[in-house]
């Protein structure tokens, strides 16, 4: 095995509803239900997951249908992670708090990891999830690269 990281060859086409996950960290649930309210229209168009208390809020603050998972630190960050590895999440808007330690560190590198290798496009406060959710890229389908695993596997295998 000559790479170390598989080949971007594989195209994942995005279908013009996305799945997004929308995160948020205690200090930032609040800022997550401000950012929300105002594009409440926008991401009611599409489908919504979300982990603990952010789902929640989501839902009975704004009536949202929100799918939701396990709270972060007991394991829905690797929910998440999971779905990204899958192909089962287009878009990830996560509110994390530079200012707080987290017990789940290790988690939300590793589901920030996932959305890197995957091309998974991220937001991480509300300036760039108004970025994400202004692009017209929201609501088309849209082609991406992202790692041929199969053939990465493959290779490994040899």
């Amino acid at each position: 095995m000559s790479d170390a990281q598989p080949p971007r060859q594989a195209i994942r086409t995005l279908q013009a509803r996305k799945r997004i996950a929308l995160i948020a960290h205690d200090g930032k649930k609040s800022e997550m239900l401000e950012w929300a309210t105002r594009w409440k229209d926008t991401l009611s168009q599409h489908e919504l997951i979300g982990t603990g208390t952010t789902s929640k809020r989501l839902k009975t603050a704004l009536g949202l249908e929100v799918e939701g998972l396990m709270s972060g630190p007991l394991g829905g960050d690797q929910q998440i992670g999971a779905r990204i590895a899958e192909q089962r999440l287009d878009v990830l808007i996560f509110f994390w708090d530079p200012f707080s330690p987290q017990p789940h560190d290790p988690d939300v590198k590793a589901l920030l990891r996932l959305a890197a290798l995957w091309n998974v496009p991220v937001a991480c406060n509300a300036a760039s999830a108004d970025f994400v959710l202004s692009s017209p890229y929201l609501s088309e389908s849209y082609d991406m690269s992202i790692p041929d695993a199969a053939a990465w596997a493959q290779a490994r295998a040899v």
